[in-house]
């Protein structure tokens, strides 16, 4: 498969600003890879997919505020700055990408809000956006940290084009988010409500709990036609025993396991045994899942509707077939199914 095979005309009204008004409410496109069959249903219908003893697979984690506004220093030029990771906790290095980059060099100051109490010094280049800041802040770890919260804001995908409201440090975070360090939700849990995930475990549906941090890897374009060539930026993974036995139960009982999210699909996948079985991780994954792939664990999965030529939209193909999934991505447009963040749902079983 090449990248031109994940390529496809989105309409711009198609992007989902602003997500339905009650999370469980969004729609539901239901795609049966057996039957090749597609439904259209809400959200909330999932429940009358799944029965006792069945497991959802959740990435736990939580986004946190990381896109900030500074100033150069001299010149005043305001300047984006998006936090991707921490470094070193003790010198307050952060891998942050810098916008615009070309006026930002190494050994450039950077102030941030408005009485200037945070400053950053650019200490490194990784990419062409890339840079290492050093944080120069006088107070404890846990005050810089708040500092940061303080200054930072809910770091909305680029495509919404609206300011950031309030509301959205809610919208933008799964009911179930425990563990920051993500600078992205994990989009396919969102459209998880309180009273939809109390009526599954009514059901007897298990939860399984993991955490990968949405870093850079999952967002990064694929720049070459050869998919077998991209580099996958490592993000942080955490799969721990309790989960692991839930799921390899269910395996055992051939009960079905659901990824609720490329991230979980990804996290799983980077932590099979050669039995076939979830082993437990905490460590770093760059794992690219493209077709042809043979899935170890999840045998259904909830997912957002994707980017063209995205490596979200491949690793869909890779489960549910390139074929079907680009015919359903194709209805979905015809029945103006919303896309992206705060967009409509697909339930592929």
């Amino acid at each position: 498969m090449k990248l031109s095979n994940f390529d496809f005309d989105l309409p711009k009204e198609l992007l989902a600003e602003y997500p339905s008004e009650h999370r469980d409410e969004a729609r539901l496109m239901v795609l049966n890879r057996e039957k090749q069959t597609i439904e259209h249903k809400l959200f909330k219908d999932l429940i009358n997919y799944f029965d006792e003893g069945d497991v959802m697979m959740l990435n736990n984690t939580k986004v946190f505020p990381a896109r900030m506004y500074g100033n150069k220093e001299k010149t005043g030029a305001r300047i984006e700055v998006f936090l991707l990771r921490e470094l070193n906790a003790e010198n307050r290095l952060w891998d942050v990408l810098v916008d615009p980059a070309r006026k930002i060099r190494i050994g450039n100051k950077l102030f941030f809000g408005n009485d200037d109490s945070l400053v950053a010094e650019v200490i490194d280049n990784t990419t062409s956006r890339g840079r290492t800041l050093r944080f120069l802040f006088d107070g404890s770890y846990e005050e810089f940290r708040h500092k940061l919260i303080e200054l930072g804001e809910t770091p909305l995908p680029k495509y919404i084009k609206r300011d950031v409201e309030p509301e959205d440090e809610e919208r933008y975070q799964t009911i179930f988010a425990k563990h920051e360090g993500a600078v992205a939700a994990p989009t396919a849990g969102l459209h998880f409500s309180k009273h939809l995930m109390k009526r599954l475990e009514i059901k007897g549906v298990d939860f399984a709990e993991m955490t990968l941090h949405v870093g850079l890897g999952t967002f990064n374009p694929v720049e070459v036609e050869d998919l077998s060539k991209h580099k996958m930026d490592s993000e942080q993974i955490i799969i721990p025993d309790e989960s692991v036995n839930i799921v390899n139960n269910a395996l055992d009982t051939k009960r079905k396991v659901c990824a609720v999210g490329t991230t979980v699909m990804r996290t799983v996948e980077s932590s099979v045994s050669a039995s076939k079985r979830l082993n437990p991780y905490n460590g770093w994954t760059n794992k690219f899942i493209f077709p042809p792939y043979d899935f170890s664990i999840a045998n259904c999965m909830v997912t957002n509707f994707h980017t063209p030529k995205s490596t979200l939209l491949m690793m869909i193909s890779a489960f549910a077939g390139h074929d079907f999934v680009m015919e359903a991505y194709q209805e979905a447009i015809k029945e103006k199914y919303k896309f992206y963040s705060y967009g409509d749902a697909m339930l592929i079983i």
